[in-house]
């Protein structure tokens, strides 16, 4: 394994993250044993935080590797216990194992999610060695959600992904960890025939396995094209430009999150873009439609958007004079909730886009409801 590259950012630390298709797959194991060669190689590691969920293999791959204590925090009458940030920046190691990444924090810790403390970890000049399973990835959020039959809750930012200094994908295949799991080496025995029905279904784990293959794949190919670009090696071409087109509609994190896939894989900046009306009331008609708009940007700019707001009395001529003056090359927009015989009537915004812009592809997304929790 090659050595973390120790001086090429001083000033901060050095992220390496484990992605895996789902829980079992070994990112934890595999993170423990890549510890144990910074330590043989005379760097010092330690073990911010490591979750073994009692699997025996796992806890006997900690062996001496230092160990922070956790931060006891009281929450409504008990005692929890979460990564001790504080403590690890006093120690500050020179490299630092933090596990499931998505996780959440007890109210009243440092931060409000742990990919927050990591972030506190690397600007503090720490390197960090972490983990996380493909379906906390934000913009895959639908489409697991949608494969899976369930509501994952706990996600990280595609931007925190980008900030990565290297992405190791830990890949078995579905056979052998629907092997792992009857062998009682991921869950406990009760729940083994429950998750082999749902969550551990042959369709769902191929799913997320190739999720996490082409998500590795582009963070690897986008590494490539940012190094050959500050070595001269390529010159830009026209530059493809994502724009997805903001609705208050309940639904609108999905446009985001494919907006946020398309750019990815063009290695592209995008803007989410909302259109006003000079008579608009700044949301004291519709309060929960103006929170939603105000969720939805600021889900745009973790997923890396440019978020742009226009004023103007036509929501198509704004969007199709943005569109021209930036060059935008893919637009995403949100299914229209109106009847087909309203709209043959007034006329859409997409039908005006698209009789009046040229060269462009557009992807019209459906705006489910959310799925409810099983």
């Amino acid at each position: 394994m090659a050595e973390l590259q120790l001086d090429s950012k001083p000033e901060q630390g050095n992220l390496r993250i484990y992605i895996g298709a789902a829980p079992g797959v070994g990112k934890t194991y595999t993170m423990l044993n890549d510890a144990h060669l910074l330590k043989d190689q005379d760097i010092d590691v330690v073990i911010g935080l490591v979750e073994t969920h009692k699997r025996k293999e796992t806890e006997e791959r900690i062996r001496d590797l230092e160990i922070i204590p956790q931060h006891v925090i009281p929450y409504r009458g008990v005692e929890l216990k979460e990564m001790d940030v504080d403590a690890i920046l006093a120690r500050h190691p020179n490299t630092v194992v933090v596990d499931e990444l998505a996780h959440t924090n007890v109210p009243g810790s440092r931060n409000r999610k742990r990919y927050e403390d990591v972030l506190d970890l690397l600007n503090a000049g720490i390197n960090v060695m972490t983990a996380v399973n493909i379906q906390h990835l934000e913009t895959l959020n639908d489409a697991v959600n949608s494969s899976a039959n369930t509501v994952i809750r706990e996600t990280v930012p595609d931007n925190f992904l980008k900030r990565a200094d290297e992405v190791v994908n830990v890949d078995v295949t579905v056979n052998e960890l629907r092997n792992r799991l009857r062998q009682g080496k991921i869950y406990a025995p009760e729940k083994i025939e429950q998750s082999l029905a749902n969550f551990f279904r042959i369709g769902n784990l191929n799913l997320l396995r190739e999720l996490a293959l082409r998500t590795t794949a582009e963070q690897v190919s986008n590494r490539e094209s940012e190094f050959r670009r500050s070595r001269g090696w390529e010159q830009a071409s026209v530059p493809e430009k994502v724009m997805v087109c903001l609705t208050p509609r309940p639904g609108g994190e999905r446009l985001l999150r494919v907006g946020a896939r398309i750019a990815g894989r063009l290695s592209t900046n995008w803007y989410a873009v909302y259109v006003s009306r000079p008579t608009d009331d700044k949301g004291h008609g519709d309060p929960e439609a103006h929170q939603r708009l105000e969720e939805y940007e600021r889900l745009a700019r973790d997923l890396g958007a440019k978020v742009v707001s226009l004023v103007d009395k036509n929501v198509s001529n704004a969007l199709i004079r943005f569109a021209q003056q930036e060059s935008i090359t893919h637009v995403v927009f949100g299914q229209s909730a109106r009847s087909r015989l309203d709209i043959l009537l007034r006329g859409s915004v997409l039908n005006r886009f698209l009789s009046e812009v040229r060269d462009v592809t557009v992807q019209v997304v459906p705006m489910h409801k959310p799925l409810k929790r099983p």
